[in-house]
């Protein structure tokens, strides 16, 4: 049975990572790419951190590729509906669709989606990783990772930990944190991270896990203190807070990540085109200065890195939903 899903998994790998492992000089001729505008999915809503990104990059990419993205906001489901509108369009490159880690790596283990994120999409190219940082209200009384684990192992139960959402990537950290620990900090979830935020701040939530950019203002304020970062290297913009790994979790790894996916079937000269410009985008100054700031690290690579990191969060986040028994709420 083990066999038989390794099996399959790599087939789903090598499946997805097809386009991307097509020799330039094999790749068909296309007629001048774009000649036309460019319509950009994002699955979320204006205003949202991948919003902004997907526009300042849409910004910059109009620009070098001399044709006029539009960016289109269908949110909902956890990103489900915008994700389904793009996986049904045309695949002539013309169509482009924000990714992220609940639509592709997550929500396909609560529920059953109106799209397949591993057949459905080429990925074109990973965008950015987002890491999360582990915050407590300074009343807790905790300054590190390990005070919080031996307050939580003497308190099991009483410690309480603040998510956007049932099956959120906080929330999942959250679990993965519980169980590479050997704690039980009890899940809250909330229906977004503002409200996530908001009781942590007030002091009736323990700890939540949160992209940089939401808390920095509060982190700098004193309102909140930063234990640890969820990545394997330290964020630039803390270089003060440890990682998880760092602070006796060795291999302890988890991030959210955002990047861009065409429809299945889309050429692989398109692919390869789009890639190349995104590549160039994020080497820009400004971009990597706003970027920063939002709590994001720049990434950019080949498409088979996006390939690679969605097959590999799906596995990872998948073994935790079932695990610990997650319900779609």
């Amino acid at each position: 049975m083990i066999m038989l899903v390794t099996l399959r998994r790599l087939g789903l790998l090598l499946a997805f990572l097809y386009v991307a492992a097509v020799p330039a000089g094999a790749q068909t001729q296309l007629p001048q790419y774009p000649s036309r505008q460019i319509h950009w999915i994002v699955p979320y809503t204006p205003g949202a951190g991948s919003d902004t990104v997907a526009r300042l990059l849409a910004m910059k990419l109009s620009e070098s590729l001399g044709q006029s993205i539009v960016v289109e906001n269908h949110g909902g489901a956890g990103g489900a509906i915008g994700t389904a509108i793009g996986a049904r369009a045309k695949p002539d490159g013309y169509t482009w669709t924000f990714g992220s880690d609940p639509p592709f790596t997550i929500n396909s283990h609560l529920r059953k989606l109106q799209f397949d994120p591993m057949k459905d999409f080429v990925p074109v190219s990973l965008i950015a990783r987002v890491p999360l940082v582990l915050v407590v209200n300074p009343k807790l009384g905790v300054n590190t990772i390990q005070e919080l684990v031996a307050l939580a192992k003497k308190h099991p139960g009483d410690l309480t930990g603040s998510s956007s959402g049932n099956g959120s990537s906080s929330h999942l950290v959250l679990e993965l944190f519980n169980s590479t620990a050997g704690v039980k900090i009890m899940h809250v979830p909330y229906t977004g991270q503002a409200e996530a935020l908001r009781d942590v701040l007030a002091g009736r939530i323990s700890i939540t896990f949160s992209s940089v950019g939401t808390v920095q203002s509060h982190l700098e304020s004193g309102r909140l203190k930063a234990l640890a970062i969820t990545t394997d290297t330290r964020f630039g913009a803390l270089p003060d807070v440890p990682t998880i790994a760092e602070s006796g979790y060795r291999g302890f790894e988890a991030s959210a990540w955002h990047g861009l996916l065409m429809p299945a079937s889309t050429p692989a000269a398109i692919v390869t085109r789009i890639n190349d410009a995104i590549s160039s985008a994020l080497e820009l100054p400004d971009v990597s200065s706003r970027m920063s700031t939002l709590g994001y690290i720049p990434i950019g690579g080949p498409p088979d890195k996006l390939a690679t990191l969605i097959t590999n969060d799906s596995a990872k986040w998948g073994k935790v939903i079932h695990d610990i028994g997650i319900q779609d709420k």
